[in-house]
């Protein structure tokens, strides 16, 4: 990257400088406005990251600490507590999790990956790291298991060996269980893969080892042999243990299950198949799908639960992926929406050997978390309190909204938790472990997402957390088709005619301006009264562009209030605009013209308490040529005003009167003042690329920094080839006038095409001799052009509904290199100025126009006097593109300071934000880099190299807000969040929740005192011996290599902070100290009372001898 040239900040001082502005006044201007802003407060760093982990392979539970632990297939992990406590970690070398264990109630968990490796996590700590990992170089890992309260964790491989791991010091045990030892003469073939280890759970000196083929083995580990062997012709995907160790179960790819008596080997002492139809002669069943995974769990009070997943017959295609849930007689096969990934059995005990107690079962599927009561009759599922849910529907578009008016989250709260689903579970979500930040960061932030089917969603992103809130669903303002053969034939994408593509929301008045993909645009209003709309208020747009032959732009509106009349459309080239009925379809010639592309509903519409539809806007098809879509939206409550924009031009609608204010070419704009030559040409006859702006760009037809992966899933992966005569010219950007992308990343034509990509309504200085503010509209386009636009507004109240608003474009021109991206106005001290907007008032309450006609008044635009005295500037436009930034003074219309962002990528994301003690520009580059800009004097505070444009997906949701925070789509289904503030970043550690919090281990089932004595009930192994250095050698140096972390267990265990936290341990190991005495004293005492009592019959039975000759025996 290279570096910023500070001589070309300011204005004036270099060759670069624009011509515009003398040297010396810029220099004074600035010294006038202090700039609060420097680079120490500035720094970028993740904070948290949201959503369903993309691609998960395999999950834990720590049934002690209460933590879930999901791995994903890029080698993420992410752990979750209690809601509001989750953490985000990644393996460095990407590779998939294949397996997690926890370390149960000791803060660690084990990683297996797909690449040969395994890891120790450090969970005492709230970003959890990496202790140790070892890298096995010959075998491939297969299957991990750790016993309870066990250092030695067994690896099994996929030739079938089983070798044993020191966690404490990652080492590995000279003790190896060889296949050919353990299936000996059984079989003649390599028994497969090992998919199964697990110890019985009334004796750890006995290992039950499961091989892909079939066999299994019961391995004494002491004799170094094995005690049974079992087989079975069919593979098996895994098996599970009774709690009394008599008794297995085996799972297989035929969709049977066989029970086995540990004794009895030589066959199952029962046969399943669970799914599969039973033949009247007493044959064998019909094969079924592979059983992949079983849990045998046992209860004291009733039958076991045998849960497993698969199984289901062949002949059920198109049936969901199922778990069945065996108890009793009984089975219950609960459907799911995505495949099983893995489920886990949630028991009230950790230790095997103990009644299980099922209570709850975790599903991990494809693309969602399930958890299902097992308590409770038909086994209803638990409401999911994470922020799961974000890929419902892709994501194509996203807001961020920090340090919002306090009572807007209430607001859409409560209108949300109407819309929540009955029939959840009654019992607490059972995944609660952790404790919350103690983070002091307390302003409202507010996230919404928009969504390919067309839904918008609003998200409670406060402290760190994400809530949904409220979701609106577009789609139902209009007519859906039934099936594919009944979709209207004007649709312009293939799929999800619904879906957003740009939000205007404006948090003061809660108005809120959709746009999507079929050229249409929504506006609602927030309400808490229920209504009923029996007609849709909709607006059709001609907006056209053809420069050998301007016709004067048509509007339709067959069921707005009136017709428009030249009055109420004052466009400078306009003649009485014609009214088309929205029916009017193909033309004489068999063209489709003035025709939407999606139907509006004429039925009469419901519409709850929330976000209610104002107004629909539709651009129609145009003698054969479908509209193209809106690449810029800006809606402003003050003004009842809503604009829009595409590469033809723009329109400004009054959404409060229901009519087109202004249709107008972007070429119309400029009047006589056009910098561009351009070529007459007719409208193109090619049907639109689907898709446009939300699909990939055509691998073929890109530079390698715009090749760029579909954005959502599979199903917006619709192509969107850039035109071949824009291809040459890409290679050359920063040309001061080149073709570049508009602000949604698509392309334009090279000769004609400019399309609208910002726009901004202020008060302002629309001309260099106005003395007086008043209201406008600027407008950017991606050829780097600044118009601006004057607004004349009646006085509010009853006026506003009556007369027209006078629009008319007042040709004032500003250039830049590179497509506008942001625009904002600054005050004579240089504070932000907002656009003007209205407080937000009930729509639906009873008419008291005097009310409401005070409410609605425009707030005016502060401007000091003192100030306006003392300075000949008044306000500053800050102008971002996608090559540079410029401040303007206004009403001069002098360039204070220029910066040219970057040489050799271009910026995809611009925001002004407010950061505590002053206002930057920050800015994001298709080149990974994050920086910011200090205002008014654009010095560079920040530039970090962060992330590079590897997906469409990070260019569409990307976005800075204020107070130092930033988000964008990571993967189809997560959320990240960062930060560029200092304060921030220091702050982040107090505000993360702790994963490890202190709890004692359960007391180990009683086993008794005859047991106790006589060696009944579970056998205990000193393992140590067994797998210790001195019992079983040195391992192979080559089999596997060990990267150290920085410490081992017990530095771990000393890693939580806090006296709290040491003193809770302290106790912890007291009462386990008191605990392990208590039990060796009641162990002396039973062989004391065991002592004396054969003392007393040795006694006894002396006595009785004692007077007795030796025939007398």
């Amino acid at each position: 990257m290279k570096k910023f040239n500070i001589r070309k900040v300011l204005d004036g001082l270099t060759a670069v400088s624009s011509p515009s502005p003398s040297p010396q006044p810029g220099v004074k201007e600035n010294d006038l406005i202090p700039e609060t802003l420097q680079s120490e407060h500035f720094q970028l760093c993740k904070t948290v990251r949201h959503g369903f982990p993309y691609q998960p392979s395999s999950m834990a539970f720590d049934p002690v600490q209460k933590i879930l632990a999901i791995g994903t297939q890029s080698g993420a992990l992410r752990l979750f507590g209690r809601p509001g406590v989750e953490c985000y970690c990644q393996h460095e070398s990407g590779a998939a999790v294949i397996q997690l264990q926890f370390l149960i109630n000791e803060g660690a968990l084990v990683s297996a990956l797909a690449d040969d490796s395994i890891h120790l996590w450090n969970l005492r700590q709230k970003r959890p790291a990496i202790l140790h990992s070892l890298k096995f170089n010959r075998e491939r890992i297969t299957f991990c298991h750790l016993p309870f309260q066990s250092k030695w964790l067994y690896v099994g491989t996929e030739r079938g060996n089983i070798h044993i791991v020191n966690v404490e010091s990652f080492t590995l045990s000279g003790y190896t269980i060889m296949w050919n030892k353990a299936i000996e003469l059984s079989s003649k073939a390599h028994p497969g893969p090992v998919v199964h280890i697990s110890d019985n759970p009334m004796d750890e000196g006995k290992l039950i080892l499961g091989f892909e083929s079939g066999i299994v083995v019961l391995w004494d580990l002491k004799s170094k042999k094995a005690d049974y062997r079992y087989t079975y012709d069919e593979a098996i995907h895994s098996l599970a243990w009774h709690h009394e160790g008599k008794q297995f179960i085996c799972s297989h790819s035929d969709g049977t299950l066989t029970i086995w008596n540990v004794k009895s080997p030589s066959k199952p002492a029962q046969t399943i198949t669970p799914h599969g139809k039973q033949p009247k002669d007493g044959k064998k069943p019909e094969p079924c799908k592979p059983i992949l995974k079983v849990e045998y769990k046992t209860t004291r009070a009733g039958d076991p639960f045998m849960i497993f997943s698969g199984g289901l017959s062949y002949d059920t295609v198109g049936r969901r992926p199922c778990l069945t849930v065996m108890h009793g007689k009984s089975t219950a096969v609960l459907e799911m929406d995505y495949p099983i990934v893995d489920f886990l059995t949630l028991c009230e005990t950790p230790y095997p050997n103990d009644f299980q107690e099922p209570y709850a079962v975790v599903v991990l599927l494809d693309k969602d978390l399930v958890v299902i009561d097992l308590a409770q009759n038909g086994y209803p599922i638990f409401e999911n309190p994470y922020p799961l849910s974000i890929h419902e529907s892709p994501v194509t578009c996203c807001e961020y909204i920090a340090d919002c008016s306090v009572d807007l989250i209430p607001a859409l709260y409560s209108v949300g938790s109407r819309q929540k689903r009955q029939g959840y579970s009654k019992k607490e979500w059972p995944i609660s472990g952790g404790n919350w930040g103690q983070g002091t960061q307390s302003y409202p932030e507010i996230i919404i997402t928009g969504h390919a089917d067309g839904s918008v969603k609003f998200w409670d992103a406060s402290a760190i957390m994400l809530q949904v809130l409220y979701k609106l669903k577009t789609a139902k303002v209009f007519e859906r088709s039934r099936c594919k053969e009944d979709k209207p034939s004007t649709e312009i994408v293939d799929e999800d005619p619904f879906a957003i593509q740009l939000m205007s929301w404006c948090p003061d008045s809660r108005v809120l301006c959709v746009a999507g993909v079929s050229a249409h645009v929504i506006i609602y209003r927030f309400s808490k009264q229920e209504i009923t709309t029996e007609v849709v208020q909709l607006l059709e747009v001609r907006l056209q562009y053809e420069l050998n032959d301007l016709e004067s732009p048509e509007v339709g509106g067959d069921q707005s209030p009136a017709p428009p009349t030249p009055s109420t459309s004052p466009s400078p080239q306009s003649a009485a605009p014609q009214t088309h009925a929205s029916t009017s379809s193909n033309s004489s010639d068999g063209m489709r013209d003035n025709v939407p592309c999606l139907k509006v509903r004429s039925t009469p519409l419901k519409q709850s308490p929330g976000y209610q539809v104002e107004l629909v806007v539709q651009l129609v098809w145009v003698s054969g040529e479908p509209p193209q879509q809106i690449s810029s939206l800006a809606i402003n409550s003050s003004y009842g005003l809503v604009v829009f924009g595409n590469t033809n031009g723009l329109a400004v609608v009054d959404y409060l009167q229901k009519t087109v204010l202004l249709n107008l070419g972007t070429v119309e704009l400029y009047g006589s003042n056009d910098p561009y030559q351009r070529q007459p040409r007719s409208p193109r006859k090619s049907r639109q690329p689907s898709g446009a702006g939300l699909g990939d760009i055509n691998e073929g037809s890109a530079t390698s920094e715009d090749r760029c992966k579909s954005p959502t899933s599979a199903k917006m992966s619709r192509k969107l080839s850039l035109p071949t005569e824009l291809k040459p010219d890409l290679d050359n950007r920063d040309n001061s006038f080149s073709r570049s992308r508009s602000s949604s990343v698509t392309s334009i034509d090279k000769d004609a095409r400019e399309a609208i990509t910002s726009f901004y309504f202020c008060e302002t200085y629309t001309h260099k001799t106005d003395t007086v503010l008043s209201p406008s509209l600027w407008v950017g386009t991606s050829l780097g052009t600044v118009l601006v636009i004057s607004l004349n507004l009646p006085p509010a109240g009853e006026q506003r509904l009556l007369q027209p608003v006078i629009v008319s474009p007042s040709g004032t021109l500003i250039r830049l290199k590179g497509s506008v991206l942001r625009m904002a106005f600054l005050d004579a001290t240089g504070s932000l100025l907002p656009p003007p907007s209205e407080p937000w008032h009930e729509p639906n309450a009873p008419d008291d126009r005097e009310e409401r006609d005070k409410v609605r008044k425009r707030r005016p635009m502060s401007v000091s006097p003192s100030a306006s005295q003392e300075l000949t500037e008044n306000q500053y436009a800050v102008v971002c593109s996608e090559k540079q930034a410029k401040v303007i003074a206004l009403p001069s219309q002098t360039c204070m300071f220029k910066h040219n962002i970057t040489e050799t990528s271009f910026v995809l994301r611009a925001d002004v934000v407010q950061m505590g003690t002053g206002i930057c520009v920050a800015c994001f580059c298709a080149n990974g880099h994050i920086m910011t800009l200090s205002l008014p004097g654009l010095r560079p505070l920040l530039d970090v190299n962060y992330l590079p444009l590897t997906d469409m997906r990070i260019a569409r949701t990307f976005c800075f807000s204020n107070l130092g925070q930033a988000l964008y789509l990571t993967s189809p289904t997560e959320i990240q969040r960062l930060t560029y503030s200092q304060d921030v970043c220091e702050n982040l550690q107090e505000m993360l929740g702790e994963l490890f919090t202190p709890v004692e281990t359960p007391e180990a089932p009683n086993r008794g005192f005859f047991k106790g004595l006589f060696g009944g009930g579970a056998q205990s192994l000193d393992r140590e011996e067994l797998f210790g250095e001195s019992g079983a050698g040195k391992a192979s140096r080559s089999l596997a290599q060990h990267i150290p972390g920085p410490g081992g267990i017990e530095g771990m265990k000393g890693a939580a902070s806090g006296v709290v936290g040491d003193l809770a341990r302290a106790r912890i190991a007291l009462d386990e100290r008191g605990q392990k005495l208590s039990e060796v004293e009641e162990r002396t005492a039973a062989m004391m009372a065991s002592a004396d009592s054969f003392s007393k019959h040795a006694h006894e039975l002396m006595l009785k001898c004692k007077d007795k000759k030796w025939y007398q025996f």
